[in-house]
């Protein structure tokens, strides 16, 4: 048994009740426990990242039920990766809001280790019901971190992200009903054998379920047009819980990649890859509007959410190609784009904090305390975020458009990454331009907000850039674990030997 593959569960689900139970009234312990947890599961996802490189396919079925039957954990390269990206991404988040922010509000700690342990089941879960169990754990801990703080626009906002995803969640079950009642299935293993045996006349319902699965994981995904729960949520909550949430709709390109290349990929035989054409054009409808709302926002927090939500919607152009080339791409794409804009919403949340009075509105301002540091690291990040040279971002970005030739209205494609990517710098160049170089040069100097130390905020936003320039400087062997990656996604016949065995697997 690979006991190894249930830790990154049981460690966070342990901690959290323990957080909230035992030393929920002692911050210094609360930190403690915390950021030890997710240590801890930041090394054991590099031991499970290289014990994937190796190209098997390990399963944990807990119970020893055998699948399809039980509930079974699957870890192969694109789960490892997520699981590292995600333990990683979690500690600097972490260690930017013990310097205060974790303290504006109640179990923030507890709150924090829930919402990881839905993110690491989603992405070892093999079966479609556990993903939608872990869906629900990430999101009412995300609910109660959405709203860490309080107040009036962050309470308006909580509730609107509350209601559209009750309503995701109840067109899960929707869809999970009627793809069951064809198959008899959730397994996701057990669905690539039972998808292509399905008959004719069955096959409406089948294909009605899956369209309303993609439905909700475009929810998740913040895919236009069912995009506008991002902007106001991410505007209005903390930095630190933006810059964690920078991960949650990946969770939606993830589940995307994980079932339409496994259940309704090449095995599908008729409906191969029906999910490519409108998931083409609702990721390039996602790039346009997002763009277009970075020039268009009155507040940094806003044009990050909106670069946000511009990244979505690159990373899912490349996804909707469906070959090894644009998932591999998508795969370079998707890191980068969780790193670079998580650290542009924990920068904002430290102008806000500077800037008394004024917060992140686009308007001049006497100077704030390390209005230096700050604005070069902001200049930093957005060069990152708009995949502009000579960061990790212009890569991707050509991966992308690299893997793009040959699809179907790939010109298209390519005048439209470019194109908004111009839109995105002159919005952020006007943003640069008002706050850091018009402040600096009027007179007077603002007082922070509370006397918050700058040094560990600052080392989790370098932190973060600096694994963007490793990204860049390591893209060769990085390119080369997600070209792996990427053929073993489309090795379907691979998961569902280590899933089921090689008797169902050969059927």
């Amino acid at each position: 048994m690979n006991h190894w593959l249930i830790l990154p569960i049981l460690i966070p689900a342990t901690v959290a009740p323990l957080l909230a139970l035992a030393v929920r009234n002692d911050i210094v312990l609360a930190r403690i426990f915390s950021v030890g947890s997710t240590v801890l599961l930041a090394v054991i996802g590099m031991l499970q990242l290289g014990m994937a490189a190796d190209g098997t396919t390990r399963t944990y079925a807990l119970g020893n039920w055998p699948a399809p039957f039980g509930i079974v954990l699957v870890l192969d390269r694109l789960s490892a990766i997520m699981l590292v990206l995600t333990a990683v991404l979690g500690l600097l988040v972490l260690l930017y809001a013990i310097n205060g922010c974790d303290r504006r509000g109640e179990h923030f700690h507890p709150l924090f280790q829930f919402q990881l342990m839905g993110l690491n089941g989603a992405f070892l879960t093999g079966d479609l019901f556990n993903l939608f169990v872990f869906f629900e754990v990430l999101l009412i801990a995300s609910y109660g971190l959405m709203v860490h703080g309080g107040g009036a626009a962050r309470i308006r906002a909580g509730i609107q992200y509350v209601v559209v995803n009750l309503v995701g969640s109840s067109i899960f079950l929707l869809s999970l009903g009627l793809i069951y009642g064809v198959t008899g299935t959730l397994n996701m293993a057990d669905l690539a054998v039972k998808v292509p045996e399905v008959l004719p006349g069955d096959s409406a319902l089948l294909y009605c379920g899956a369209a309303l699965l993609l439905v909700v994981f475009g929810i998740k995904s913040a895919l236009v047009p069912l995009q506008f729960w991002l902007p106001g949520t991410y505007a209005n909550t903390s930095g630190p819980v933006a810059a964690l949430f920078s991960i949650m709709t990946k969770v939606g390109a993830y589940a995307i990649i994980r079932v339409y290349t496994l259940a309704f990929g090449e095995s599908a035989e008729d409906g191969a890859w029906f999910a490519s054409g409108g998931l083409m054009a609702a990721a390039a409808a996602t790039l346009a509007v997002g763009m277009i709302g970075v020039v268009a926002a009155r507040s940094l927090s806003q044009q990050a959410s909106f670069a946000a939500l511009a990244s979505m919607g690159t990373l899912m152009i490349a996804i909707a190609g469906f070959t090894p080339s644009t998932e591999s791409a998508a795969l370079y794409y998707l890191v980068h784009s969780t790193l670079a804009i998580a650290a542009l919403f924990l920068l904002i949340d430290a102008v806000v904090i500077r800037r008394a009075g004024f917060g992140d509105a686009l308007t001049t301002a006497p100077p704030f305390a390390s209005l230096g540091l700050i604005g070069g690291l902001f200049f930093v990040t957005v060069i990152a975020v708009l995949g502009l040279p000579p960061l990790s971002g212009f890569v991707g970005k050509l991966l992308v458009l690299d893997a793009t030739v040959g699809l179907s209205g790939w010109p298209l494609i390519w005048g439209l990454i470019l194109v908004t990517t111009l839109l995105g710098l002159i919005g952020f160049a006007s943003s640069g331009s008002r706050l850091f170089w018009k402040s600096g040069s009027l007179p007077g100097r603002l007082e922070p907000v509370s006397a918050v130390p700058l040094a560990l905020p600052m080392v989790a936003v370098g932190s973060l850039l600096a694994l963007l320039i490793l990204l860049t400087g390591f893209s060769g062997p990085v390119t080369a674990y997600f070209d792996a990656t990427a053929e073993q996604l489309f090795d379907s016949q691979q998961y569902v030997e280590a899933v089921l065995g090689e008797s169902r697997g050969e059927q």
